[in-house]
């Protein structure tokens, strides 16, 4: 039977971190990646209600970052100018020191969507924002029930 958990045992953002090809992302505001699951529907007779049958996975990922280098630049720019499709290994891990242990996920073969050249706002930080899709994943750790 599962413990019953406590406040300080849910895990914070402050704790997760971000490794670009094997690179820290230190300056990571957000970072999500889901897997989307396609499906078709399938109707069988004397049957009301609409059944589905899984017919594939479509893997998405985003991060928001804090302007302190030229991340982007560096890694797209002239590739993509020459027509080069960029693929990386995204590693994302929370390991909040309060809780059950720590997760971490890696996401092979990424890339990206679009590349913001430049933007900034008068008075405001700035930040950028990335986004793409993989083809595969995996956990090498996860936070097991108690």
């Amino acid at each position: 039977m599962a413990v019953k958990p406590t406040a300080p045992r849910v895990m914070n953002g402050k704790w997760g971190m971000v490794y670009l090809n094997g690179e820290p992302v230190w300056e990571t505001d957000s970072y999500e990646a889901k897997v989307k699951i396609e499906r078709e529907d399938v109707d069988f007779v004397m049957q009301m209600a609409k059944d589905s049958k899984m017919t594939g996975l479509t893997g998405e990922w985003s991060m928001k970052i804090k302007k302190v280098f030229s991340r982007g630049a560096q890694l797209l720019a002239d590739k993509v100018k020459k027509g080069q499709d960029v693929r990386v290994q995204i590693i994302s891990k929370l390991d909040d020191p309060d809780a059950y242990g720590s997760e971490r996920l890696v996401v092979e073969n990424a890339w990206f969507n679009e590349l913001t050249l430049q933007k900034f706002e008068n008075a405001k930080m700035v930040d950028e924002e990335y986004s793409g899709g993989f083809t595969d994943f995996y956990f090498p750790d996860l936070v097991k029930v108690r």
